[in-house]
């Protein structure tokens, strides 16, 4: 064996397959150095070298097809898919398990996406308080005529569902996988009447070690400052339990009293003062509140100046973590309901009760009356006798805001002191990120 080569035998050996113990090694008659298969060891060398020049595989992928670019982190089994021409998230997944509200096909998304899968809300978040708002001291009236804001307290923005979006890029690569796409709302008459300040809004879903980051940029194409008061309205849910069994964490310190038309009074307290149940910020019972639909700020950050909302039940749970400049969080959540009604819209003042049907016709300050204001939050009530089994799931929804609901009018009251504006040719960017454990 020796002279069939110098080296070790068990170096040979190792090489060709053998067993390094026994040194046991095959030749051919010519006495050519051969694997126990009968493979000759330079094939075999070739062979191994050729595998070890294959990419590994990768984990993150941006793939397009027709509208919808789909990312893709393989290890930690999350995959995103967003329809480019609408600028927004479709389906949100993890371990094929879906963490947003979304439709039950891609046809009836782009159709009537609504409050399914990640609507932006803007140029404006959440409602105002009469059919005008102020910027600069100005005071800007809404034609109601366009039909794509309505009184008496208009609600969302009206760039939701908007198929104007353009693709900017889809990448991936060692870190993440990205989509990026814009609207140049300057470029949209229908906007511009209701929102004059020229603007484009670019935004990159990206996802990288396990979390999904929703980056949005707005830039001041105008001549004067813009308000920043957009923010976003994902409805999240767990795959295990229902809302009966979801406990909520909050980091934020102060809440907003609202009205029952869902508008602030200016008046703040402590969150604990409204979870009365609980008197807890990190451990909220959602069964114990009927409706939730109130404002929450100061809120409470890490080192790198992030804040997190948690929806938690049986070892999963559910983060969704707010970069400095989203100042402000709504929660949003109702009682189970008989059927599927607990997924709808809101009541009076609120996201479906906007939508109705109403005759076009301006609107004052709708009357804020602070001995009207919610302090605590509705404990939940018991069936009425005979009532039908609550079957929906239930649902919660973190909504990162810019400002608080109102902001814009509220600033200029001189109640609100956070309002973020833009300078003229400046920009404004920011992120919040979703992530789990336990799926």
């Amino acid at each position: 064996m020796a002279g069939a080569n110098d080296r070790p035998i068990s170096v040979i050996a190792a090489e060709a397959g053998a067993d390094p113990k026994s040194g046991r090694i095959w030749y051919d008659l010519a006495g050519t150095t051969m694997t126990r298969y009968g493979l000759p060891i330079f094939a075999l060398a070739t062979a191994l070298a050729d595998v070890a020049a294959l990419p590994a595989a990768q984990r993150y992928t941006a793939k397009l097809d027709g509208d919808v670019v789909a990312l893709a982190d393989a290890t930690a089994k999350m995959n995103i898919a967003v329809v480019t021409s609408m600028g927004k998230a479709w389906k949100i997944q993890v371990n094929g398990q879906n963490l947003v509200r979304t439709s039950e096909s891609l046809e009836s998304f782009e159709a009537n996406s609504g409050l399914n899968g990640m609507p932006l809300l803007a140029p404006f978040a959440n409602r105002l308080d009469q059919t005008a708002f102020y910027a600069n001291g100005k005071k800007y009236n809404f034609d109601l005529e366009l039909g794509n804001v309505r009184g008496p307290i208009p609600g969302t923005g009206f760039v939701n569902g908007s198929k104007a979006w353009q693709l900017v890029e889809f990448k991936a690569d060692g870190k993440s996988a990205w989509v990026t796409c814009r609207l140049d709302f300057y470029r949209i008459p229908e906007f511009m009447k209701q929102f004059p300040f020229a603007h484009t809004i670019t935004l990159t879903y990206r996802v990288s070690e396990g979390a999904l980051e929703v980056h949005t940029r707005l830039d001041n194409l105008s001549g004067e400052p813009m308000p920043a008061v957009i923010g976003f309205h994902p409805i999240y849910e767990l795959p295990d339990g229902n809302r009966d069994d979801w406990t909520v964490s909050v980091d934020a310190r102060t809440h907003w009293i609202e009205i029952p038309q869902r508008l602030p009074t200016g008046e703040t307290q402590p969150i604990e003062n409204f979870f009365s149940v609980d008197k807890s910020r990190t451990a909220i019972k959602l069964k114990n509140y009927a409706l939730i639909d109130d404002v929450f700020s100061d809120l409470i950050r890490d080192d790198n100046g992030r804040a997190t909302m948690r929806l938690m039940f049986n070892g999963k749970e559910l983060d969704e973590t707010l970069g400095p400049k989203f100042r402000t969080v709504l929660l949003w959540s109702t009682p189970r309901t008989a059927g599927t009604a607990g997924r709808g819209g809101r009541g009076a003042g609120g996201r479906a009760g906007n939508q109705a049907a109403v005759a076009p016709a301006p609107s004052g300050p709708f009357p804020v009356d602070p001995a009207q204001g919610v302090k605590v939050a509705p404990p939940a009530v018991p069936p009425a006798e005979g009532a039908a089994p609550a079957t929906s799931k239930g649902f919660i929804a973190f909504e990162p805001m810019a400002g608080i609901t109102n902001a814009l009018n509220l600033a200029q009251k001189g109640v609100y002191k956070e309002l973020q504006m833009i300078p003229a040719g400046g920009h404004w960017e920011e992120s919040f990120w979703v992530s789990t454990k336990g799926y």
